[in-house]
């Protein structure tokens, strides 16, 4: 006779209970915010609108993405002091920054390319009503020259440049602090051990902010979806749709490509353990924002050592554009189509190179792409306020776009970190490494009272 199920305390059942993992309940947030959102939308109240959507949802969906940035200058920071001093040879750390350097701006070039070309084909914009359509607001912007983009790398106030989040600035700094710490040597260590610490500290922070994520989440789409009609999509179907196909054949296709060619990993792999990520970007819209769980994703989900990943992640959401140079490619085309104008082979490549130039040094934050697009336009002769026309679906563009950025971001600094031998395999290939569990935020008792003891020992 077999001896009776011995109950879980906890639970009360004769197993332990499987928990609900947290992209299950991100995705379940984001489904639900969506749903909610076309609701609202049709019901079209201004109680809603005013003090739901607009008040109660927008506050929180703007405390969850401040919570997020707040996070990017430090962990970057400690991140990459670590990162520079784990590789420890200066000339690894040219080879790692040349090599991501290249693959994002070719990603980008590619990128682009896939547009205009599908953008070509498909034709959208042409026999377009522009009969009812108002003026945009968006001022134009002088696209800047080669060196005054590169210039604007180094800080004339590091401090300023930590203020204000200039990630370029942050990263050449917080490089060169890294090489001086290298070059004192032992004298360093307490620096180090200091700085190790603090990332720590930090990811366990990135740990406490994810773990409202669903709500959040929700929070985001909720209100995005009750401010979006569908009905701002019917005029210009032709370019949402052209635009989306071009997206998701960079991110399905040529990402996937280029990680199985470079690396020789499993695709369906990383798409998995990428997932948390690409739905923080599609919800914030932000690359800036998105770094800290982009950051967690390569390390403690793909075992990408912080060394590289410390680098090219920042890097990457500071210069890799891939979205938002095909978003660039495909207005162009469609906004060509509207006005009737040729641009010709001269003007395409023009659009190419001003789209990878202006992707370098430009913020990763939301709505920077229309930005970006008035430099283009004023390079190839098309008006500017044609820009008008794309405004309303913009912000859900953007949502898509983001994603397939931090994606690329992703792709590179694995692909990077493959050929310095920097990826631990039995990370990638364990499907629960790195899940974010309830132990993660579980507060040892024993721990904090030593702790106390520790501190104060009188």
């Amino acid at each position: 006779m077999s001896a009776p199920a011995q109950l879980d305390p906890q639970t009360g059942s004769d197993g332990p209970e499987k928990k609900m993992s947290l992209t299950v309940k991100i995705l379940i947030g984001m489904v639900a915010g969506v749903i909610l959102g076309v609701i609202f939308n049709v019901i079209d109240s201004p109680f809603i609108n005013g003090q739901i959507a607009g008040g109660l949802f927008a506050m929180i969906g703007t405390m969850f993405v401040n919570a997020l940035k707040m996070l990017v200058v430090p962990l970057v920071f400690f991140s990459l002091i670590g990162g520079v001093t784990g590789i420890g040879d200066i000339r690894v750390l040219g080879r790692v920054g040349g090599k991501s350097f290249g693959l994002y701006i070719m990603t980008t070039g590619i990128a682009i390319g896939i547009a205009i070309v599908l953008a070509l084909l498909i034709g959208p914009g042409k026999g377009f009503d522009m009969a009812g359509v108002a003026a945009s607001d968006i001022a134009g912007k002088d696209a800047p020259s080669v060196w005054s983009v590169f210039a604007a790398i180094v800080p004339s106030n590091p401090v300023a440049a930590f203020a204000s989040g200039e990630m370029l600035q942050i990263i050449f700094y917080t490089i060169i602090l890294g090489v001086a710490v290298l070059m004192l040597g032992t004298q360093s260590a307490p620096f180090v051990a200091a700085c190790d610490y603090m990332n720590e500290v930090m990811m366990k922070i990135v740990s406490i902010v994810m773990s409202f994520a669903p709500i959040g989440v929700f929070c985001l789409i909720a209100k995005t979806f009750t401010e979006q009609g569908i009905e701002l999509f019917i005029p210009v179907a032709a370019y949402v749709v052209t635009l989306v196909l071009a997206l998701f054949l960079h991110l399905f296709v040529t990402l996937m490509v280029m990680l199985k060619l470079f690396t020789g990993l499993n695709p369906f792999t990383f798409m998995a353990k990428i997932r948390p990520a690409q739905i923080f970007a599609f919800s914030t819209a932000s690359s800036n924002a998105t770094i800290p769980v982009t950051l967690r994703s390569v390390t403690e989900r793909m075992g990408v050592d912080n060394s590289v990943a410390s680098f090219c992640i920042p890097f990457g959401a500071t210069i890799n554009m891939d979205g938002t140079a095909i978003m660039q490619g495909v207005a162009t085309v469609f906004l060509a189509n509207v006005y009737g104008i040729d641009l010709g082979v001269m003007g395409y490549l023009t659009v190419i190179a001003m789209a990878v130039l202006a992707s370098i040094g430009t913020a990763g934050v939301p709505g920077v792409g229309l930005v970006m697009l008035t430099m283009v336009l004023g390079q190839v002769g098309l008006p500017i306020e044609g820009i008008a026309l794309i405004l309303g679906v913009d912000r859900l563009m953007d949502m898509i776009r983001t994603a397939v950025n931090i994606t690329g971001d992703a792709v590179v600094t694995t692909i990077v970190a493959k050929g310095e031998g920097k990826v631990d395999m039995a990370i990638f290939d364990d499907p629960d490494a790195g899940v974010l569990g309830s132990d993660d935020l579980h507060i040892d008792e024993a721990g904090e009272a030593a702790l106390a003891r520790a501190a104060h020992p009188g």
